[in-house]
């Protein structure tokens, strides 16, 4: 993804975390780490991927921090993919796409849901406030504004302006 953003792009985190995570295979490889899938032959058999292709995600994902790479045997030495907190802290916003995915479909359309381990009853997955427990899917409650450390073309972009419908345009 390196390059698809413009410079102006960079302070935002939506643009830097697209970088990070945005390509196709990455998104699976993670799928497949958080369900516990850690070896190369584990990964490439899963997903039908090249061993080019695998080999370079995972390299980006190691170098990006979000997956540690461990020997595991020593002759040959093998090594597995292990996620490291920076990549478990990715889990919410996975569970928010696959449920994004699957509130379009019919119940028995769903290829996957997400359970509770401990019932077995599906959970519906949303983001919210974690102060007021308050559904964030609202564009005209919730706003982006500029943050502390935004700089001149950030500031631009989220200068609050006059809007009839909430006072506050964003």
């Amino acid at each position: 993804m390196t390059g698809r953003t413009r410079p102006e792009d960079r302070e935002c985190p939506l643009s830097t975390t697209i970088e990070h995570v945005g390509e196709w295979w990455t998104l699976l490889l993670l799928h497949d780490a958080f369900d516990g899938y850690t070896r190369f032959d584990q990964f490439q058999e899963n997903l039908g991927i090249s061993s080019s292709m695998l080999t370079a995600r995972l390299k980006t994902l190691v170098a990006d921090g979000l997956l540690e790479r461990r020997p595991y045997q020593t002759n040959p030495v093998r090594h597995e993919y292990v996620l490291t907190e920076l990549g478990r802290s990715l889990r919410p916003v996975i569970v928010a796409m696959a449920a994004w995915g699957n509130a379009r479909l019919a119940p028995g359309q769903r290829s996957m849901i997400l359970i509770d381990a401990a019932t077995g009853e599906e959970v519906e997955p949303v983001v919210v406030d974690a102060k007021t427990g308050r559904r964030l899917e609202d564009s005209r409650t919730y706003v982006f504004t500029a943050g502390p450390a935004a700089g001149p073309g950030m500031r631009a972009r989220y200068t609050p302006q006059e809007s009839p419908k909430r006072g506050l345009l964003s």
